[in-house]
């Protein structure tokens, strides 16, 4: 008796014959296709709800992102430590509005430990500010503790 020749398709289908090869393979490209496409679907990063508000330039909801204190330090001024919530809100709106904040570019962003840095660029018509921002994390939730305008 002469066995029939199978041409080898791979280690886990060489053995199987005729339709059952065939569903086989429909469900293995199946578990695959469905494989790639629960990975396709990306996670948002613990800072994004803080860079959609730095690029509403909403003063608002930035300092919806505000720990109770904050340490602020804008231009030329003084660096402001343990500023409560709504002083910072009304400084970051003055400043804002004053400066005529347009959006914001995020350039970089690090983590160490529960510590976060975040450095971008606050735009306007002229030529813009660098900002960085030190969150920390509180709740499970990260918050603005340090923001740095230069």
């Amino acid at each position: 008796m002469v066995t029939p020749y199978y041409p080898k398709v791979g280690m886990f289908l060489g053995h199987i014959k005729g339709e059952s090869k065939i569903k086989y393979m429909k469900s293995f490209f199946l578990t695959l296709g469905l494989a790639f496409a629960l990975m396709s679907f990306t996670f948002q990063a613990p800072t994004d709800a803080i860079v959609r508000s730095l690029k509403s330039a909403s003063s608002e909801q930035v300092a919806s992102h505000f720990d109770d204190f904050v340490d602020m330090k804008l231009l030329e001024k003084d660096e402001v430590r343990n500023m409560g919530r709504n002083q910072a809100a009304l400084t970051l709106k003055n400043f804002f509005a004053e400066k005529n904040i347009k959006g914001f570019e995020k350039i970089s962003e690090r983590e160490i430990g529960s510590t976060m840095y975040m450095t971008g660029k606050l735009l306007n018509n002229d030529k813009g500010f660098n900002i960085t921002v030190m969150l920390k994390q509180n709740g499970g939730q990260y918050k603005i503790v340090t923001l740095r305008i230069n």
